[in-house]
This record gives structure tokens, sequence and C-alpha cells, in this order.
């Protein structure tokens, strides 16, 4: 089959960044599902593994959002058949999307949202789960919580905030408040549903002062290690801060008067230890096709960056380590 991969990790300039190459196609194991792969997107995920983790040997696939058709399934499968459309964001130790085929276990797949194309679903799989993983798992919320207390959203035309936004205001009864600093940006984070938008190029705390507001719940979605110290002054004391980007280091003494607590997201944890809750994901992509195929929420991807090769993931790549991504890219599969 064919499929995109690097072999040296290292910088996207570098001329053999991702290269195509053939590969065989994968057999599906006892809870697999094998995807024919439609469409797929990039995430910050993609450009951090690929700068900074070595391949063994052979070329690494990479690619953490995918939607497709179902050619194949698992013994022991029992909640998709052949011919079923599926999206998903894949399991980070296994081999990704950027290829014609994966194997991906059942327990991890959603229904494709009806209402959308298999490139458009793409993107949304990763970014969906970890921003319900943080409110519904991280805060420890549930559906119609919120009332009089509101969430910081740190990167809110990101991937993640752009869906976290839509799922606090849906779902939720948190006031939300997200950053931005770009009239485009702004824009986005507006259309988003975002209450108010504060610019994060500017003190955190000074700008929630002038609003008034005290939020109890703060994602850093972004840039944490610059933000720390003013999340900690702005915070609503027994606040919540969910953390999901790679600061170096993170003083959290501070926080010890307000008895704040501080959590991290990462969406691939059930998945790579195949936690005996593993299935949840596949219950809230369900639940999120539904919503999406309703109206309730609707698609953050911003840029179709064309079919799937080299050169057009490498542009992808790019776009995303420039800063200045809106939403998400997506790809068409090479099976589109």
């Amino acid at each position: 089959m064919k499929a995109i991969g690097y072999t040296d990790a290292g910088p996207i300039s570098a001329e053999n960044a991702l290269i195509e190459f053939d590969a065989e196609a994968p057999e599906p194991g006892p809870h697999d599902l094998l995807v024919e792969v439609r469409g797929v997107s990039v995430n910050p995920v993609d450009v951090k593994v690929r700068a900074n983790m070595q391949p063994d040997g052979a070329p690494r696939i990479l690619g953490f959002d995918a939607a497709g058709v179902v050619k194949e399934v698992g013994a022991d499968v029992t909640r998709f058949r052949p011919g079923d459309e599926v999206f998903y964001a894949g399991d980070i130790t296994r081999p990704g999307s950027n290829a014609a085929f994966q194997a991906v276990d059942e327990r991890i797949v959603g229904r494709k949202p009806s209402s959308l194309g298999f490139t458009e679903a793409a993107g949304m799989p990763l970014t969906t789960i970890t921003a319900w993983e943080i409110l519904f798992d991280s805060y420890r919320l549930a559906e119609g919580d919120g009332e009089g207390d509101a969430l910081l959203v740190i990167g809110g035309a990101g991937g993640v905030g752009s869906i976290m936004i839509q799922l606090a205001k849906k779902l939720t009864n948190l006031e939300v408040i997200a950053t931005a600093s770009r009239a485009d940006t702004r824009a986005w984070v507006e259309k988003m549903g975002a209450d108010h938008i504060i610019n994060h190029r500017h003190p955190l705390d000074a700008e929630m002062k002038a609003l008034d507001i005290v939020p109890r719940y703060v994602a850093a979605l972004t840039h944490t290690d610059q933000h720390f110290p003013a999340v900690v002054r702005l915070i609503k004391p027994r606040g919540h801060i969910a953390v999901i980007d790679d600061p170096g280091v993170l003083d959290v003494m501070p926080l010890k008067t307000k008895a704040a607590s501080v959590s991290w997201e990462f969406m691939f944890t059930r998945s790579m230890f195949r936690t005996e809750d593993m299935h949840a994901q596949h219950a809230l992509l369900n639940r999120v096709a539904d919503l999406l195929d309703d109206g309730t929420l609707v698609s953050t991807v911003n840029h179709q960056g064309g079919p799937l090769n080299a050169a057009n993931l490498r542009s992808a790549h790019e776009l995303q380590e420039s800063g200045t991504a809106i939403g998400k890219t997506v790809l068409d599969g090479f099976t589109s």
C-alpha cells in the first residue's frame, strides 16, 4: 500500500523530512478494524513526533486523525462491520493514518458523521476527544454543569480551542473566555461561540481583571510556561488548570494557598495503556457525530491541503509549525 513517513527525526525543512514509500497493509488484530483511509488531518503531535522521535529502522508512518471505510474486522470486533464509515484519532504507539490502510482498535473508533465528507470528518476526532476529556474527565463536569462559573481557553483559535469553546457553550452552562490576538483569530473564536475574547499577547490576569471575571477553570492549550504565573494569579480558589502542551518546568507551589489543581490531558493515554475505560472514546465520538449531524456542533476545519502526498503533507506540517494555523487542516486520503 502507499504510505508517507519519515526515517530521520528533524526539521520539516530537511530534504527527506517526509517520504512516500510502499508498505505492507496491516493485518487487523482481534479488536481491530482495517480501515481504508479516505481523509486525514494534521495536529501538533504529528510535527512533535516527526521532529523529536527517531524511528526504529523502518520509516514511521504518522497521522493521528482519520476517516474512512471499514474493509475487514478482527475476530472479536462487535461494534462495526465491513462497509461502515468511521472516524477516529488512532493510537500513538501504532502506525498512523498517512497510508492507504490503517489498523485501529474498534474501542477508540466512532461512526463518521453523515453530514460531513470523509476529509472534513477527519479534522474532528483528536481535538474533540482532547477537549471532551478536559471538560468531563479532568474537570469532572457533567453536562449542564457550570452555572455561575467561567472557563478560560488559552489558544482559542487552535484545533482544541475551537471545539472546546463549542462543547463548553453547548453542553455546559460555563461562561467562556477565549484568547486570540489577530483579527482573523478573533473572528474565528467569535464564530466558535466564545462569550468574551482577550488578547494573550497582554498579561492574562490584567485582561481578566478588565472583564471582572474570575474563572474556575483554565484550559492551558499553548505557551503554558509563559502564561502560568498569570494563570496562578487569575484563577478562582479551588479552581482547576488542565494542560496539554509541553512546558519545560511548572512551579505549582504558588497554587497551594488557592488549593487549585493542575492536571495533564493526553488523549492517547487510554489507547496507550489499554485502560479499562478505553471504550469511552468510542462512545464520545458517536455522541459527537450526533451533535455534528444535528447542528449542535460545527466543523472546525479551516484549511483543505489537497490530496495526500509528501509535498502537500510537508506544507501542512509547515503550517502547523508556523503557529498561525486556525482551526484544523485536512487532506484527502490516498483512496479518496
